[in-house]
């Protein structure tokens, strides 16, 4: 349905995206992933068409849309990262303002307006002015804006930040409500692994505008079959434990943050020891070292020595 070949965006004398290739079937909910400065905003904005390519194509039921988007325009809806609505206006009012851009009008658009409220759960508050509403549904109504025109294929960067759990499961359950009754092709990035676990077919994961890894979430997690993840948690770690942790032969990956320790090694090596005696050496009193099965999250860490939130 949807593809990126070789595609290429360059500022200046650095790619922000360098020949990346990707494919969107009819139906799926891919996630896209990487860490902040990976690309995936500039790729996003090429394959919206926001953003023309240096190099490469974007192909839509294999035509190309770099000269001619309009077919991909009339059928995808995008709910950016940043809030895109007018605070002084009622949540009626802004998708009676957006319709219109839409080309909505009339008893088509009041219809419209009527079932999109009650989807995104805010039908109670159709006549409340924007400035007054929670993160939660500021989130929410911006994805309404989104669905107005009944896309094939939506594009979600995000649409979780700064938002309370409970309209954050409202939003997740939604995108799967989507999917499954209208077959409508999602494509997500979020900070949020857990998210990505729950949602996704298949992953891209991108870093320094480069694509590093791609498939089911199976698939990508057997890249550490010959590895485990083992996380070491304390009340305070220091650098010459951590130095320790990074000079051992045997490890592959240290990823340190104030409280815990992940490290990634071969899945045959036997640390306990010393770990334990690293510990005691340096001062480190541990509260725990544990195994754990391999997580999205760990194979991330492992391509990119980066947490996804960082």
């Amino acid at each position: 349905m949807l593809e990126l070949v070789d595609l290429s965006k360059k500022f200046k004398q650095i790619y922000a995206v360098k020949n990346l290739n990707m494919f969107i079937e009819k139906g799926e909910i891919i996630g896209l992933l990487g860490p902040n400065g990976a690309g995936k905003s500039t790729a996003i904005s090429m394959l919206t068409s926001l953003v023309e390519p240096t190099d490469g194509d974007v192909r839509f039921h294999n035509k190309s849309i770099l000269k001619k988007p309009a077919p991909l325009r009339a059928v995808i809806g995008m709910v950016p990262q940043e809030i895109a609505l007018y605070d002084d206006l009622t949540a009626q009012e802004n998708l009676q303002f957006f319709g219109r851009i839409y080309r909505l009008k009339g008893a088509v658009l009041k219809k419209k307006i009527d079932e999109i409220l009650e989807l995104i759960g805010l039908t109670d508050r159709r006549k409340d002015v924007v400035k007054t509403f929670s993160g939660g549904m500021k989130r929410r109504l911006n994805i309404g804006v989104a669905l107005l025109h009944d896309p094939e294929v939506i594009v979600m960067d995000e649409p979780t930040v700064g938002i309370d759990p409970q309209s954050r499961s409202y939003i997740l359950e939604t995108v799967k409500r989507l999917n499954a009754e209208r077959q409508m092709t999602v494509l997500y990035t979020s900070h949020y692994m857990e998210e990505v676990e729950f949602l996704c077919d298949r992953i891209y994961i991108m870093d320094k505008g480069d694509l590093i890894a791609s498939g089911t979430k199976e698939e990508i997690k057997r890249i550490l079959s010959a590895e485990k993840t083992i996380s070491i948690k304390a009340d305070r770690f220091n650098d010459t434990f951590i130095d320790l942790l990074e000079q051992n032969p045997t490890i592959n990956r240290v990823v340190a943050e104030e409280k815990e320790v992940t490290i990634i090694t071969a899945k045959e090596t036997n640390l306990f020891s010393d770990l334990i005696k690293m510990a005691e050496d340096t001062g480190i009193e541990l509260n725990s070292v544990d195994v754990k099965t391999p997580t999205l999250e760990d194979v991330f860490l492992h391509l990119t020595g980066r947490a996804l939130r960082d």
